[in-house]
């Protein structure tokens, strides 16, 4: 399924797009009904202490099986930004990748490039929901706290990086958590590129103002997704690559993932034809 093309973002500064985040508060509720908005709505449920909501672990029956969503009020463990972090602190064939500078990248839905590339990737539709906790605040909501998040193609590439996308910056986006702590991302589900199980990145900022810098995150991680979803997902056009390099690794021998996934095993509703929901709780500590 081909995800409809976002419209063409605004060709403004990073200090405008944060300063416009961080002023409209209705960008804050249109989150929160997201969240309720048809029959892919989360419940939520009490967080550790009850102070704010969380993100209730659910699956649907397309998936196959199900998966926590996070324990609430555990820190999330911290895992490698990768080869291909775009965040400023390593090279690409252009010089240094830095994907936190570029006027647009503060949006929810990722899919297409920003500051002057037109590029979209293509693949099934996925919507990330992630809820931001405090676990130093007895899991309050971190609200307006940032994340950085990206994830490669349907091809195992990334842009910025791989042959044929180094000029592109699609799959990468920042946004704010909401009142709530919770934000949410347009993509595609990516595929498996040989020697990983499929993830998706991200890094916590405490604030937007603050998100223009990778010195300034305060926790970097990955998340997974249910085996069954990705061998329904990789059952579709588009995915063929990810069949047989997901069948040469699992989440025992993956080199992130073999310590265990309680903490970073999305929850995943939906299906190939009407798209995935993956929600996850992660608790950051700042």
């Amino acid at each position: 399924m081909t995800p409809t093309p976002p419209s063409a973002p605004d060709h403004t500064t990073l200090s405008d797009d944060l300063e416009r985040m961080l002023a409209t508060a209705a960008s804050r509720r249109q989150s929160l009904r997201w969240l309720f908005a048809g029959a892919a709505a989360i419940p939520l449920a009490g967080c550790g202490g009850g102070a704010d909501a969380s993100l209730a672990a659910s699956s649907s029956a397309g998936t196959g099986g199900s998966a926590s969503a996070g324990s609430a009020c555990s820190i999330i463990p911290e895992e490698t930004g990768g080869p291909y972090p775009g965040d400023g602190t390593n090279r690409n064939a252009n010089g240094v990748a830095n994907a936190l500078t570029l006027s647009g990248i503060v949006r929810s839905d990722i899919r297409a490039s920003v500051a002057g590339a037109s590029g979209v990737a293509q693949g099934i539709p996925l919507t990330i929901r992630l809820q931001l906790v405090n676990v130093a605040a007895n899991c309050a909501a971190a609200s307006g706290a940032a994340v950085y998040l990206w994830h490669c193609t349907r091809d195992g590439g990334y842009s910025m990086y791989s042959n044929g996308i180094v000029n592109e910056n699609f799959l990468r986006g920042v946004q704010e958590a909401d009142s709530q702590g919770v934000l949410t991302f347009q993509t595609i589900f990516p595929g498996c590129y040989d020697g990983r199980m499929p993830h998706v990145h991200f890094e916590v900022y405490p604030s937007m103002s603050k998100a223009s810098n990778a010195a300034n995150r305060i926790k970097t991680s990955q998340f997974a997704f249910p085996l069954a979803t990705l061998n329904e997902a990789y059952a579709t056009a588009g995915y063929a690559t990810s069949v047989a390099n997901l069948a040469r690794i699992s989440y025992a021998t993956d080199n992130v993932f073999s310590d265990g996934t309680a903490l970073q095993m999305a929850s995943v509703t939906g299906n190939p034809n009407q798209g995935y929901v993956a929600t996850l709780t992660v608790g950051v500590s700042y």
